[in-house]
């Protein structure tokens, strides 16, 4: 059987006797086609020639990215809570380097995904614990390529995961994409994992939102608005982005509002 990796998102398709012809993924408008047409990776071909690199980002709270970059290039994070460690988005690439390096950390509870472009590998990083549950947002659920018994959809607005922490849906760039708050980060004043449900910018005093990021598709003010309404409930200090370094270090709950005021006074003129 031929087990897929879309090389432009990175996502898994499920297994197959012949070789896929789309990615889904990357067939809809918020992503894109390969330009030199759709191409293929399986997980052993990523393990020749890629490695993940994982460091700590702060107390309890661990990155994992793959070099050479691949596809998206997002990287995961890992949350360490006694309750039980919470692997916040993934990436495509799993091995037994990786795999021994978060059992010394403590393993997996749960994986817990963002949004779809992010879904990579979820369901070979949660076999290699065990079968830990997968929660994903039910409002996405066109979008999941490999199904499996270690998906959990949940409803609704919020969800609370072990160690305290909560998915918080917000919507706009997928209906389901969801946030991470984790109270116990920056040192007791709260984080927040955004994924790029909200995106940290290159200027890491900011987020922006969009309904396409590569294809530069805005969101509306309504939906700009709904999404700060749906984190301003909740103590945060610090933003952890999808990508390595994007980080809004202290004050990240402020940055969020004024950067949903000036967003909003961009598109409505």
């Amino acid at each position: 059987m031929f087990y897929g990796i879309c090389t432009t998102c990175g996502t898994q398709l499920a297994p197959s006797d012949r070789r896929p012809v789309r990615c889904p993924i990357c067939d809809e408008e918020r992503q894109y086609v390969n330009w030199h047409g759709q191409a293929w990776v399986t997980m052993e071909d990523l393990r020749r020639d890629h490695r993940n690199v994982i460091g700590e980002e702060e107390p309890g709270l661990t990155g994992i990215r793959t070099e050479p970059s691949f596809a998206i290039g997002q990287r995961a994070l890992l949350v360490q809570t006694p309750a039980g460690n919470i692997l916040w988005d993934c990436v495509s690439l799993i091995d037994d380097e990786t795999a021994e390096t978060v059992r010394r950390l403590g393993g997996l509870a749960g994986i817990a995904i963002s949004h779809p472009h992010y879904y990579s590998s979820m369901v070979d990083w949660s076999a290699t614990f065990g079968g830990v549950p997968i929660y994903l947002h039910t409002a996405d659920r066109a979008w999941v390529m490999r199904a499996d018994s270690s998906i959990v959809y949940w409803d609704g607005d919020t969800l609370v995961l072990p160690g305290g922490l909560t998915l918080l849906r917000c919507g706009g760039h997928f209906p389901g994409a969801a946030v991470l708050h984790w109270p116990g980060g920056a040192g007791g004043r709260g984080a927040l994992l955004t994924g790029d449900t909200l995106q940290v910018v290159p200027d890491r005093r900011w987020v922006s939102f969009m309904y396409s990021y590569p294809n530069l598709i805005p969101l509306d003010a309504a939906t700009v608005r709904r999404i700060a309404r749906a984190v301003a409930g909740f103590r945060f200090d610090r933003i952890y982005g999808a990508f390595a370094g994007r980080v809004i270090a202290s004050g990240a709950a402020a940055a969020v509002q004024r950067s949903a005021d000036r967003y909003v006074r961009a598109v409505e003129g």
